[in-house]
């Protein structure tokens, strides 16, 4: 039987300038300075004005601004769509965040003859039945994959690292010794690091269209992801309580009511955190010619609390 996991894309030759989305974002800081460090130039869409960068161009604009996105594509070699809604109170703001701005991205892209289109998607858009957000990212997916671009669609599993604010809830349940987690499931995760190589890999590379999925190589349970946070923070263990899904949900309203708009626990969310299995399918992982993990776990939440530390957030 012949083997259909796709191969190492050959590297393009000399320095391509890659235009990113999401660049002010959690995942697309860390891909901008690896672009950076690179040598690659760099056309990023920013909504508010940026400090001058050597290297980069920004673009101020959106992604429901079309003559923006043309601009933020003209001369790229590549396109890296970084943007996303993770969170939002409407079904409305997960379609114009990840189905409307995707169109209009690869609607930019084919206008500005970019060919190269790196898609970010997510692990929950292979269920698209459990929350509105992994049913807008699975419709973003097809989308990409209708394009006739010379796609790669990323799902990352769990991203953290210096930076991340989604997991910063986690490390501050750890220092009182407790983590509210899900009911019991598998997850993965990636650190934010890595998963920025490999999108950087993908942009310069040319290769036969694939959808990766992405983690560290090690998935766990929610209960050693929480000791691993434990760990980090300086616990020897933390006390890991499972949470039923009618607990979250009213935690989620409960969040809600004390955050507003800026909750990271929503009813959305639920329907996805307590889903059994978040670990990635090894058949879509990308292969080792292309791209391994580096950063192991215990390091990469040490790291993570480290930057919480500096920055006053633990």
């Amino acid at each position: 039987m012949a083997d259909s996991t796709p191969q190492h894309p050959p590297a393009r030759a000399g320095i391509a300038t890659l235009a990113v989305t999401g660049a002010t974002g959690f995942v697309g800081k860390a891909l901008l300075d690896r672009a950076l460090a690179a040598g690659h130039p760099v056309r990023a869409l920013t909504r508010r004005p940026q400090p001058p960068r050597a290297g980069v161009t920004w673009i101020e604009g959106a992604l429901d601004r079309a003559d923006t996105l043309r601009t933020l594509a003209t001369g790229a070699d590549a396109i890296v769509h970084v943007a996303g809604v993770v969170s939002t109170p409407t079904r409305a703001g997960f379609v114009a965040g990840n189905i409307d701005g995707t169109r209009a991205m690869l609607a930019a892209a084919a206008h500005a003859g970019v060919r190269r289109f790196v898609h970010v998607s997510s692990l929950s858009a292979r269920e698209p039945g459990l929350s509105i957000y992994g049913w807008s990212k699975a419709e973003a997916e097809a989308l990409v994959t209708a394009s006739g671009l010379d796609w790669s669609i990323i799902r990352p599993s769990g991203v953290y690292g210096p930076g991340d604010m989604e997991m910063r809830d986690l490390f501050r349940a750890a220092r009182l010794g407790i983590a509210l987690l899900p009911p019991r499931g598998i997850v993965s995760l990636v650190a934010v690091d890595d998963l920025a190589r490999l999108l950087l890999a993908l942009a310069v590379s040319d290769g036969p269209p694939a959808t990766y999925e992405v983690d560290d190589g090690h998935p766990l349970s929610h209960a050693a992801m929480a000791q691993g946070i434990a760990r980090a923070v300086g616990r020897r263990r933390v006390a890991a309580l499972h949470l039923p899904r009618a607990l979250l949900m009213l935690g989620a309203r409960l969040d809600r009511a004390l955050r507003g708009t800026g909750a990271k626990l929503t009813a959305d969310r639920v329907g996805y955190l307590a889903h059994p299995d978040w670990s990635v399918r090894p058949a879509l992982r990308p292969p080792s010619s292309l791209w391994t993990p580096r950063i192991a776990l215990d390091a990469g939440l040490a790291d993570t609390a480290r930057w919480y530390r500096a920055h006053g957030l633990l």
